[in-house]
């Protein structure tokens, strides 16, 4: 069993043909799939997704920091009252992004600590967007590890220093996907030294699909090539991989 732990597949690049993605999911082995959120305007799709496929395609709430605007406590306020309305197994897709675009730093610092606050009460984990933030966001979350916060560094992309500060120091998980298998990446080098009970496998689809399918449409099945990487990079059984990743994702998301 694989579990894709962020995947955007509620994405309109899957509008065509999503339900053969889904089989060719479930056909490399994923049984579930964890969708993060981006804004107001992508939670009804996400919503759909997951009433469609009860089991498989599984939403969590939160505002992404690059839709953090000058109407951020208004795309707030929505996210609160979906958190209220009913359970959610994750606040996400939360962080900082100083990559695109560094108008709205503070705001999205504001918007983060505020969900992580609501992590905090509903007793959730958090999962984090930290492009070309990693160290700003450490920063932050030290100041609530004491208070019980759990979360993953989705994505991960940064060093070995900082992959054992968020694995050790903070007792957080790095989301592992393609981008471990690119060629100069300098992920697979960052994390071998990372215990195999701190990592999740993701995609991130429909984005940053894996070597052999860099710069074509991401999708779930590719998490096995994810998968496969990590257990030669770590000269452990795939089958090893797959199943310590997966009871990862199960703990963090409290399954």
């Amino acid at each position: 069993m694989l579990i894709d732990s962020h995947c955007h597949i509620y994405d309109d690049k899957f509008k065509d043909d999503i339900d053969a993605v889904l089989q060719n999911a479930q056909a490399n082995g994923v049984e579930r799939i964890f969708m993060p959120n981006c804004d107001s305007t992508t939670i009804e799709a996400m919503i759909k997704m997951e009433d469609k496929y009860p089991g498989t395609c599984i939403s969590t709430m939160g505002l992404h920091p690059c839709y953090v605007k000058e109407n951020y406590k208004q795309e707030l306020a929505i996210i609160e009252h979906w958190l209220k309305d009913r359970p959610f197994l994750a606040i996400g897709e939360i962080g900082l992004d100083f990559y695109w675009d560094k108008t709205f730093i503070k705001e999205q610092e504001l918007a983060l600590r505020q969900q992580i606050e609501w992590a905090l009460h509903y007793k959730v984990p958090v999962i984090l967007h930290t492009r070309d933030s990693i160290d700003e966001t450490i920063e932050i979350v030290s100041d609530y590890t004491a208070k019980g916060l759990k979360g993953v560094f989705h994505c991960f992309s940064g060093n070995a220093q900082q992959a054992k500060k968020i694995t050790e120091d903070l007792d957080f998980y790095l989301g592992v996907g393609g981008v471990v298998t690119f060629k100069n990446s300098g992920v697979k080098e960052a994390i071998k030294n990372v215990s195999l009970d701190k990592i999740m496998l993701e995609t991130d689809a429909p984005y940053l699909a894996p070597t052999p399918y860099r710069g074509k449409r991401n999708e779930p099945a590719y998490i096995r090539n994810i998968a496969e990487f990590l257990a030669a990079t770590l000269d452990r059984p795939v089958t090893e991989i797959a199943a310590i990743t997966s009871r990862n994702c199960d703990t963090f998301f409290d399954l």
